[in-house]
């Protein structure tokens, strides 16, 4: 674990280094919620909403580190769970054809629920993005729980603005 996170931080580190080309943005938009645990699964809705940089890295691929803080709830019974989370995002962006992107890369997620035990997991995001205008962009992304006992995975669906 501790490789990894050094990696990514040497990666952004790198970026930033090196970056001729750097932007800035702002996104946000719905988070739908898997839970997959030893005694079942649930789903919940919520929302996020962050910020990110953007650093040119090659002539198609771009770095996209991000902060993002994320809640959701679900509603049964008259009983309320509402979970929050903050993630950052550490995604290699790709252009293979013009306006379209593809995205990869590693996310930390950190619970904000004093009762969680499992407060630091790691996702795998995957999605695309397309430009609608030069700055502003739709973007779905699925985030694949990978560590704790119980795998939450995030399904994304968001827009954003880059300045």
């Amino acid at each position: 674990m501790k490789k990894l996170i050094l990696s990514i931080v040497a990666l952004a580190a790198f970026g930033v280094a090196s970056a001729q080309d750097m932007k800035f943005g702002v996104k946000g938009g719905l988070d739908m919620v898997s839970v997959k645990a030893p005694g079942g699964s649930t789903s919940l809705t919520g929302f996020f909403v962050g910020g990110f940089a953007e650093f040119a890295i090659a002539d198609k691929m771009v770095l996209q580190p991000g902060l993002n803080y994320h809640t959701a709830s679900k509603s049964e019974a008259g009983v309320t769970a509402k979970w929050n989370f903050l993630s950052i995002p550490v995604l290699l962006k790709y252009t293979v054809a013009d306006k379209i992107n593809l995205l990869a890369g590693p996310s930390l997620y950190y619970s904000l629920e004093s009762d969680d035990t499992d407060k630091t997991r790691f996702n795998l995001d995957l999605g695309g993005s397309y430009d609608i205008t030069e700055n502003f962009f739709v973007e779905p992304r699925y985030s694949i729980g990978l560590t704790g006992d119980a795998k939450v995975s995030h399904f994304l669906i968001g827009v954003g603005y880059k300045f």
